[in-house]
């Protein structure tokens, strides 16, 4: 009985592999089991981003990231995906790329190059002045007449 809850609770701390313009991908790591997960398996994936804050305690990035990875000698897109965490893996092929993550206008840009056989890495260090509670919770506003 013992080993299956083990399972049960294993499979609850692996997030999803999702796919994105033909690319694997696999986020989150917002809580402790699913981020030691991450960090497990980033060596079979090509490419680990970190999203954090700067002067923030790591693996606390409150809002979806938007990122964006184009090739970065042609500029085409590659990959667009919105991650829900403050880590991705991914499965790019070799190449050298762009990738802009982008939280609510403010854009964190680093050069990633994937080599076949290594893992790639990159951290996106986002200022510490941005309000990102308010972006995460944009203003409602009131039909006018309410």
């Amino acid at each position: 009985m013992s080993g299956s809850f083990a399972t049960g609770a294993q499979a609850a701390a692996n997030p999803p592999i999702r796919m994105a313009q033909g690319i694997e991908y696999m986020c989150g790591g917002a809580n402790r089991d699913e981020a030691d997960f991450l960090k497990m398996v980033s060596p079979r994936w090509s490419t680990t981003l970190e999203f954090a804050v700067n002067r923030g305690q790591r693996g606390a990035f409150p809002v979806p990231v938007q990122v964006k990875v184009r090739d970065r000698y042609n500029g085409h897109a590659v990959m667009q995906a919105e991650v829900d965490g403050p880590l991705m893996l991914a499965r790019l092929e070799p190449g050298a790329y762009e990738v802009e993550a982008s939280v609510g206008g403010v854009s964190v840009v680093q050069q990633v190059t994937v080599i076949g056989g290594y893992a790639a890495s990159a951290l996106f260090l986002f200022p510490s002045n941005v309000d990102f509670a308010a972006l995460a919770h944009p203003p409602r506003t009131l039909a006018q007449g309410q």
